[in-house]
Formats: C-alpha cells, structure tokens, sequence
C-alpha cells in the first residue's frame, strides 16, 4: 500500500488526475477485501463453536463468548464508514457459510470430543443445515440491533441452542 500512496502522490502532483483516480479505486478495493477477510475469519470462529456446540449437545463460557465476539466484531466490521450501508449484505451471508463451512469442520475436528473424530467424520455428524441456521440468526442480528443490545439478544439464541438452557442457568 506504500507504493500506492506514493503514486498517489506522484499522479496528483504531476496533474494526472485520471491515474490519480484509478489509484484511489484500487486502495479502495483493497481495503474493501481486507474487511472481508477480518469478516470471513470471524465466520470461521463462529462455525468452529456451532460445530462444537452441536456435536457435543453442550455450551460452554468460552464458545458463547467466542460467538457472541464474533457476532459483535462482524457488526463492526461490515457497517462501511458512511454508517448506512454494509459490506456484506443480509442475503450475502449463506453463500460466505457455505464456503466456509469445510474450513471450519477441519479446524473443529482438531477440538469437537477431543479431536476423535477425524474432518470426514466429523462432516458426516454435524447437521451442516442446523448450523448454517443458526449462523444466519445470529448474522441477522447485527442489522437490527444495536451494539449495546447486541450481547443481550445473542444471549437469548444462544440459550436455544443444545446445551443453551443449561448454560444460561449458570451465568
């Protein structure tokens, strides 16, 4: 990016505002792609607990608060900084789950019941369905609630998940 800025620069100063522009779409393209990924990674981190929650029939404080972070780390990223549009749009979120989804049964088989069971097993068991659902409640959220509210309302899903009832009893 440093190079692109001293371009930048250089066109501007030289009057070549055409450069100028197409260098500031490129910058602009690649930052859109940087919060992309941060976003894909949350995702990631999100499947790898839902995996985890549903195999194990079992939730723990630490993958409701890595689902709940992620959750609250995507709002944040995918609000553009106009603070009106997203980056990601309501029905943009199924297609980036499915193509994660794989990614995250490899990286779950590694922990889901003491990484006994190896990625093609592991596939073979979890409910890919069940988890992309309730993937896309969560996502859902980050449109209609604010962060202050967001922990609370999460809570709430996270309750009906396997395990959720006993886990909501004890904090």
């Amino acid at each position: 990016m440093t190079q692109e800025l001293v371009d930048l620069r250089k066109s501007i100063l030289e009057g070549r505002y055409a450069d100028a522009l197409a260098i500031v779409d490129e910058l602009e393209g690649m930052s859109r792609q940087a919060i992309l990924r941060n976003i894909q990674s949350f995702l990631l981190r999100l499947l790898i607990h839902l995996i985890k929650n549903q195999v194990e029939q079992r939730l723990t404080n630490s993958w409701a608060n890595s689902i709940r972070s992620s959750i609250r780390e995507i709002k944040k990223l995918n609000l553009q900084d106009n603070k009106t549009s997203y980056y990601v749009k309501p029905d943009e979120w199924e297609a980036m789950l499915e193509d994660e989804f794989e990614e995250a049964i490899y990286l779950a088989s590694e922990e889901v019941m003491e990484g006994n069971y190896s990625p093609s097993q592991l596939a073979a068991i979890a409910n890919k369905k069940q988890i992309i659902t309730d993937a896309l409640k969560l996502l859902v959220l980050t449109y209609n609630y604010s962060p202050k509210e967001l922990s609370t309302v999460i809570n709430e899903i996270l309750s009906q998940l396997p395990g959720g009832k006993d886990w909501i009893d004890r904090i």
